[in-house]
């Protein structure tokens, strides 16, 4: 199997068209559902909602947060 070195040379070759065909593949396959990565995301956001219900977890105001990007 190529390296991903091997295979950027290859693909620095193709004409424009071609490369945003094959960044569209590339990113439609990353986005593919991973169970895995869901199990763990859903008890992560269980354990914080839980948190929030027991007054564990801090919370802070929508206009605290863009405070911070203005």
């Amino acid at each position: 199997m190529p390296s991903s070195q091997e295979l950027y040379q290859q693909v620095s070759q193709l004409p424009a068209i071609e490369k945003l065909r094959l960044a569209e593949l590339l990113l439609a396959d990353l986005d593919a559902p991973n169970p895995e990565i869901d199990a763990i995301w859903r008890e992560e956001a269980q354990k914080r909602w839980q948190a929030y219900k027991e007054g564990e977890l801090k919370t802070v105001s929508y206009e605290t947060v863009m405070q911070k990007y203005k």
